[in-house]
């Protein structure tokens, strides 16, 4: 790509001068960075922060996690969501211990191979934690890249731009920077070009955000099964480790049979053991 070097120095010059200040930067070793990266993933960064030392603190290897209970773990995963991201980082964990020697592999197609672990998380990891020269290309990478090249839409090109884009020297650092270009200036509605350190090399310059609308039939959040999974689960976190829970009557607006059908797809996801209507989490 024309003008490369340039356009490196001034996204990360620029991030040098007004890059974000996060806890989550202050992550270094590659497990510290594998268990940011998963619950980076559908999280907002910022609100990662804490909830990322608790947890490094509490498991701070892959040893460490590989043998909590499931009752502590989804305590320390509450409040971030997605919670079988919890449980696939567990096995994650067991995965390394048992066929990585407790290390963190730093192969993008290794690290794919683990529970839970999809291309861009190891991207992120192969990237930060090893200086990998991959980039990981999500929503918000892959909204940049897609207008500094001038290409349309379509993941494999978008992949290969951002491949070649990605700084040889300093990859986490580029990471970085084009994260926060994407929430602060490179952003999908309203782009401030004008702000921009790399608006001379970008073909999408002056052409304006993507266009977007509100989904007319979105529901109110209670009414949907990810509510009620996650209300449950927090019935059963608030309970002593191995305390049977008693399920019968329905919870908000959902009868009985979505609760007993919801118990039934979260024993069958290894969250909770079911005995009729009760179920515990050990």
């Amino acid at each position: 790509m024309a003008d490369q070097p340039d356009l490196e120095r001034a996204l990360l010059d620029w991030f040098d001068a007004h890059g974000r200040t996060l806890d989550v930067r202050e992550a270094e070793t590659p497990w510290e960075i594998l268990v940011l990266e998963v619950m980076s993933q559908q999280t907002q960064i910022d609100r990662v922060g804490p909830y990322w030392r608790a947890f490094v603190g509490r498991w701070p290897t892959p040893e460490a996690l590989a043998t909590a209970s499931t009752h502590d773990l989804l305590g320390a995963w509450a409040g971030l969501g997605y919670n079988r991201r919890a449980l696939a980082l567990r096995e994650a964990a067991r995965a390394i211990v048992r066929d990585h020697g407790g290390e963190v592999p730093d192969d993008p197609a290794v690290l794919t191979a683990l529970p839970g672990i999809g291309p861009y998380t190891a991207r992120a990891v192969a990237a930060t934690a090893f200086g990998r020269p991959v980039a990981p290309v999500d929503v918000n990478v892959g909204r940049v890249v897609r207008r500094i090249a001038g290409i349309a839409r379509g993941r494999p090109a978008i992949q290969a731009a951002a491949d070649e884009l990605i700084s040889r020297d300093d990859p986490r650092r580029w990471v970085s920077a084009v994260m926060d270009l994407a929430s602060t200036i490179c952003t999908r509605r309203n782009p401030r070009c004008s702000a921009c350190p790399v608006a001379d090399w970008c073909a999408s310059r002056g052409t304006g955000g993507d266009a977007s609308a509100a989904n007319p039939n979105q529901g109110r959040f209670e009414s949907t099964n990810r509510w009620l999974r996650g209300r449950i689960l927090a019935r059963l976190r608030e309970a002593r480790p191995g305390a049977w829970i008693t399920f019968e009557d329905p919870i908000g607006p959902h009868p009985s049979s979505s609760v007993k059908a919801a118990l039934a797809a979260l024993a069958g996801e290894g969250f909770l053991e079911l005995d009729g209507s009760r179920a515990r989490i050990s």
